[in-house]
This record gives structure tokens, sequence and C-alpha cells, in this order.
């Protein structure tokens, strides 16, 4: 055997210890290739005894292609963010690619290192999450050709596939005016992300519709301080809201543990609806009414629009735009 210390096992030690010669290898572990089946045997059982494994980063190289596929995020930890990373990692390993998590981070020093991670190591494609990655990852990938697609972003020009945000809050709206809600609270974000945005607005504007009086408060991130934050705000006022729509469910757990504190009977003095569906919104401690989004749907279709793209490069970009089902639990009250 040799010393793990020299570094990963070679084809040339795979093929001494088989008596064959290095072309044997190779064509060994090259799909479609001729080998007599004795020989084959052979290689096989040495790679297995030395723990042998294909170099795919030099076989990418000589081939002029790599199975990478970049997963451009900010804050990728965060919420529904992480579920649908998990996700998409998952399918594209199952369909043989290697995901290529990449943080833009908060700086521009970060952002460059992203960039150069990118392009530099050649991805065969590039998925770019919500949340808010700045529009110079998107303008780079596309310059270097790669097939992009989008995940809750209006990109121009770009594969996407978006969840049906401003149908989610414009139901919010009403489904708490037919539960006899009658002063509105919009629990917002600072950080105004492309999903977020069209959550907010719609909500806005489906109150004005309505007449109904509402109260807005935007936390400084859309997670859990966030909501807390903008909770504080809106629960402490004179005349405070009866119904909450929380831009996601981190927000909507910092919101309930404010009007718990507070002694605010959920749902009887106040409604909350959050979206995204994490599980933890089913969490006995919480019970959250909220609009579902399926991660593993959601990475389904961004695979689909990608072998659609590699397949027909010169077609007109497409949106997939997936529903997001109302899920009623504890923090809601049943419709007359």
């Amino acid at each position: 055997m040799p010393d793990r210390n020299q570094g990963f096992v070679s084809a040339d030690e795979v093929a001494r210890r088989a008596g064959v010669s290095r072309s044997a290898v190779s064509r060994c572990f090259t799909p479609g290739a001729s080998i007599a089946p004795k020989t084959r045997a052979r290689v096989m059982a040495a790679a297995e005894e030395l723990g042998y494994r294909v170099n795919d980063l030099a076989r990418g190289l000589l081939a002029r292609q790599s199975r990478l596929v970049g997963l451009v995020v900010s804050r990728p930890e965060l919420g529904f963010r992480a579920h649908l990373v998990a996700e998409l990692s998952r399918a594209l390993i199952r369909q043989g690619s290697i995901p290529l998590i990449i943080d833009t981070g908060d700086t521009k020093t970060d952002l460059a290192a992203a960039c150069e991670i990118v392009i530099g190591h050649r991805a065969s494609a590039t998925i770019v999450l919500s949340g808010s990655p700045p529009p110079e990852v998107v303008a780079l990938a596309r310059l270097n050709g790669q097939p992009l697609v989008a995940i809750g972003r209006n990109e121009p020009e770009v594969d996407t596939v978006h969840i049906g945000n401003e149908a989610a809050a414009r139901t919010a709206a009403r489904r708490f005016a037919a539960s006899g809600a009658r002063r509105l609270g919009l629990v917002g974000s600072a950080s105004a992300t492309p999903m977020i945005v069209e959550r907010e607005a719609a909500f806005l504007a489906e109150a004005a519709l309505l007449g109904l009086p509402l109260a807005w408060e935007r936390g400084a991130d859309s997670d859990y301080a966030g909501g807390r934050q903008a909770a504080e705000a809106l629960l402490a006022a004179a005349d405070p809201p009866d119904a909450l729509f929380c831009v996601n469910d981190l927000m909507a757990f910092g919101a309930l543990d404010v009007a718990r504190r507070r002694g605010i009977d959920v749902p009887g003095a106040l409604q909350v609806i959050g979206f995204d569906d994490i599980p933890e919104a089913a969490w006995e401690a919480y019970r959250l009414t909220s609009f579902r989004q399926d991660p593993a749907l959601m990475a389904e279709k961004a695979l689909e629009l990608l072998a659609r793209r590699r397949a027909a490069p010169e077609l007109a970009p497409m949106t997939l735009r997936l529903a997001a089902d109302l899920v009623c639990r504890g923090t809601t009250r049943p419709l007359p």
C-alpha cells in the first residue's frame, strides 16, 4: 500500500498494481472506451484495494468542460435559503454535477473573491439565488457564456424560477379581512431583496384596495432579530394592528415572541402569517400559518431550465412561476 502521506493514489500506481499499462487504466474509467473484461476486472480490483478515484478536475480541464455548478448566494445559512441550497446541492450531486457554494459576502473584497471563483474555476453553469448577490456576479457569468438561472430574482434576459409573491401577499390581506381583522400590520425588511420587495408592495396594494388601515415597519434585516425589531414598534403603538403579515418565517417567529412577551393572545387578538413554511413553522412553539415554498420543487425546476439552456442556447429566456400555497396553523383564526 502507498504511504497515505504521499497524497492521492495515482493512475500509475493502479497500473503497476494491476500489471497493466497506464492507458488501460484510463480506458477502464472512460465511459464507452474499449477494454477487455479481464483487464477491467484487474484494474477495478487494484483501484478498490488502493482507494483510487478518478481525478475529475484534471479530466474536466482536458475536456475543456467542468462538472462544477456555482450556487451564488448571500448569507446561505439564513432561513429558507439554507433549505434551498441543500436541495440544489443534493439535486446536482444526483445528476453527477458538483455544487460550488459561493457566498458573495458583505464587502467589495468578498464580492471580488466570489467573482473570481465563479469564473476562475470554470464552472459549467451558475445558479444565482434570492437574497442580494450583486448584479456584477450575474453580468460576469453572462459575459463568459455560462448557462445561468436566477431563483427569486428579476434578472433581464435570464432564465428564472420565481415564487408567486404577489398573489400570496394579496391572499394574506384578503384572508385577514375575511377573518375580521380591522387594522393590518406589515413586518418588512430593510434588506429589500427582490422577493421581499414584491411581497411588501403587493400586501400594501391589497390593503389599500380593501380600505383597511395599515402600519408598516421594516426590521434591519430579514431575520429573527429584524422581526422582533419591527414587531416591537408595531405592537407598542397606541392603536396596534390586529393582524401581521411577515415577509418571511424568521421575522414571523420574532414577531410572535414579542406578542407573547406582551401578553397578546394569538390568534384571538393578533393574527400572524409568515412566508416560506420552513420546517420550524410547524414546531409546537410557533404553529405558524405560512405560505409554502417547496425547495425541492424549486431546485428541480432550476435544473430543468439549466438543461434546456445547455441543449438550446439560442432559446428565449423562460420564467417559471410557482404557486405559494397557504398552510394554515394556529396563528390565524378559521374563516367564518
